[in-house]
């Protein structure tokens, strides 16, 4: 820990890089490219709403990232005790008014892409927008932090899948799908999965703080076998879309990271201690990753 402390603290640059908790981003980046995908199979893919649309998600994921920092650390619940990967303020790194100003920047820069995204596709991209910050400020903030309530996995799958699946073929096409809410499903399932592995290591020090997530609700048994319906779900999903006549074969091609998804439901059945599901969250991020870019091959071949 010291020594990762003093690696940060050499360079503002790697302070702010430890807050962003880089591992994540892939659950940012996955349902813009299904949802791009979609939008060029349609033949209304546009560049630059999916550039922005890609942008304007990894802010509002940083964002999202700074603001836990912050909320986690004001209540408690990144003690002395924390197993997960280290933050910036529980390491004393950066103080509560310098963190407030980054999360101010984060969904700032958010907002900012989300005008030239209002000028593309109007009004409901508001709508979207502001839901997205609301919810990134949300999850550990204000008076009702529904991350403290258990209702974060249900929270990670609405915005992670739905929203910004379909958010980011809206852009493109400026037209409401069914066909993109339906390829949201097996994406917001594999993001809610990298919840539930980092709220399973960290459920004896939420429950201390009182921090009352899913996982602290339902124990770890139930958590590991939620943690394997979400891969089983968003594994079964995919050859409907084949089978319905909506895509081709070649939309079955996540099915060759099943061996990972395996693995990794074993992995977490066995896993007790905080090392070991630190890598199983980072490897959840990158199978998150590399289903949700077959995915998208799937629906351009």
């Amino acid at each position: 820990m010291a020594k990762l402390e003093t690696s940060a603290a050499t360079g503002g640059w790697r302070t702010w890089l430890l807050a962003a908790r880089p591992r994540t981003l892939p659950v940012a980046v996955a349902p813009v490219l299904v949802g791009t995908a979609l939008a060029i199979a349609e033949g209304s893919a546009r560049a630059l709403p999916a550039a922005a649309a890609l942008l304007g998600a990894l802010s509002l994921q940083v964002g999202a990232n700074f603001a836990n920092d912050l909320f986690d650390a004001e209540k408690g619940a990144d003690g002395d005790d924390r197993i997960g990967p280290p933050r910036a303020m529980q390491l004393g790194l950066v103080d509560a008014r310098q963190m407030r100003v980054a999360i101010a920047c984060s969904f700032g820069a958010a907002a900012g892409v989300g005008g030239y995204l209002v000028y593309v596709g109007g009004w409901p991209v508001v709508a979207i927008g502001l839901a997205s910050i609301a919810a990134g400020l949300a999850y550990t903030g204000g008076p009702f932090p529904f991350g403290y309530r258990g209702l974060g996995d249900v929270a990670v799958f609405v915005f992670f899948g739905p929203v910004a699946v379909a958010g980011s073929h809206y852009v493109q096409a400026l037209s409401p799908s069914g066909l993109a809410l339906a390829a949201s499903l097996p994406v917001g399932a594999l993001a809610t999965a990298i919840l539930v592995v980092n709220n399973l290591r960290d459920i004896d020090s939420d429950a201390r703080v009182g921090k009352r997530t899913l996982a602290v609700r339902i124990g770890p048994r139930a958590t590991r076998i939620e943690y394997a319906g979400l891969l089983v779900f968003a594994y079964a999903v995919v050859p409907a879309f084949w089978w319905l006549g909506f895509a081709s074969p070649w939309i079955t091609l996540p099915w060759s990271t099943s061996p990972l998804a395996f693995r990794l439901v074993r992995r977490i059945a066995a896993a007790s201690d905080g090392p070991s599901l630190n890598q199983a969250l980072a490897d959840t991020a990158r199978l998150t990753l590399a289903f949700s870019l077959l995915f998208a091959i799937g629906w351009l071949v």
